[in-house]
């Protein structure tokens, strides 16, 4: 019995040891678990701070080039802003001095350009679209208003559907008006509500054209210049000379034009005359991005009594001034792809009006002639059919 209890003492004696054992090693286990823990405080608590302060010297750098980027974009503007002046002044140097010792170099070149035009006119004219639509009849005029003197032009983008409307009064003068739509331009009072824009120098004629956010327009001075005119930069991106010499006024009844500019489906054209075929009219294509001319052709439409003249699908319509008062008719029709011959051409009469036409734009877009007949702006709608069915 004693020993029984002995071995009961002994046996409780290794349990409690045992569990000692193990209390001592659970605690240590958990004093190093906690020690962990704390390490890992003391680490997330370093990196969160190091992280807020690359945070704070990141948006510090991004807020100085902000500023860095406000600073270079001001003085790019500045930059751009005295170019875009040096360029006015140089053109406006230009125009008034002319220079001197290239002038045999510029004949020399017209005529090369000349020779080179020529060559390229042995090729028949290939048309660039499938147009093939000819003048029926005038079914619709309209006037708008009456603005500016007798003589000048008034036209929208040829080349787009803006909306904007252009003021050039006058046969020559460096101010043009743009009003923002047709409804703006005949509801204000003149040209007080329209943009003036200063043109490095002076027109000549009624012979301009706006294509594609630029105005065309001729600079007469020794030779016959055409300037190319950027209307969203106001500067000019191009000039070249017009390679034919001994030029005439174009129309009987508008001895101050020269050259007159239409646009149509095919791109842009030069409507002129020279002494070495005086009688008659002349046309160009020319490449509105280079100002090269691709084309040259005579057509059998005669100068004298010829008012206006404009180009639709490639074929040239001329306005004479008819026996009947006040009214003027399409007498002479030249197609560059021989589709139509001025005898197969329907003449069409305009309405009864003021006087002469000044000028006469069309509107590949709309299909409309803008007109200005002695101050007066007059819109004519076109009835069309195709060249195959005359």
């Amino acid at each position: 019995m004693r020993v029984l209890q002995l071995l009961v003492l002994v046996l409780s004696g290794l349990v409690g040891a045992q569990q000692q054992a193990l209390m001592v090693y659970l605690e240590r286990r958990l004093l190093a678990i906690e020690d962990r823990i704390s390490l890992w405080h003391e680490q997330t608590s370093r990196y969160a701070s190091e992280l807020r302060e690359f945070k704070q010297q990141m948006v510090a750098q991004l807020e100085g080039l902000d500023k860095s980027k406000e600073a270079l974009r001001s003085e790019l503007d500045t930059v751009g802003t005295r170019v875009d002046r040096v360029e006015r002044e140089m053109d406006y140097l230009e125009t008034q001095n002319g220079v001197q010792p290239c002038v045999d170099v510029d004949d020399k070149l017209v005529e090369q350009q000349v020779t080179v035009v020529k060559e390229r006119n042995k090729a028949k004219y290939a048309k660039l679209t499938d147009c093939s639509d000819l003048i029926s009849s005038i079914k619709a005029m309209k006037i708008l208003k009456r603005v500016g003197g007798a003589k000048g032009m008034w036209t929208k983008d040829m080349g787009s559907a803006t909306g904007k409307v252009y003021i050039l009064n006058g046969t020559e003068g460096n101010t043009m008006y743009e009003f923002g739509t047709v409804r703006e331009f005949t509801s204000s009072q003149g040209t007080s509500a329209a943009t003036s824009v200063q043109l490095p120098s002076a027109w000549r004629g009624l012979g301009h054209a706006i294509y594609n956010n630029h105005l065309y327009y001729l600079k007469q001075g020794e030779e016959m210049k055409l300037i190319k005119f950027d209307l969203q930069k106001n500067i000019v991106v191009d000039s070249a000379v017009f390679p034919a010499k001994n030029q005439l006024p174009v129309y009987g009844l508008n001895p101050e034009t020269f050259i007159d500019l239409a646009v149509d489906e095919e791109g842009l054209w030069a409507i002129y005359a020279t002494q070495q075929n005086e009688r008659h009219i002349s046309l160009a294509k020319i490449d509105p991005k280079t100002l090269d001319i691709e084309h040259m052709l005579d057509t059998p439409c005669v100068r004298e009594n010829a008012e206006v003249a404009f180009v639709i699908c490639g074929t040239i319509y001329v306005v004479y001034n008819s026996k009947l008062p006040s009214r003027s008719r399409i007498q002479c029709v030249f197609d560059v792809s021989d589709m139509v011959t001025n005898d197969d051409a329907p003449h069409v009469y305009f309405p009864k009006r003021y006087g002469t036409h000044a000028s006469l734009k069309y509107s590949p877009v709309e299909q409309l002639l803008y007109a200005w007949d002695d101050g007066y702006q007059i819109l004519y709608k076109l009835q069309m059919k195709k060249k195959l069915d005359v």
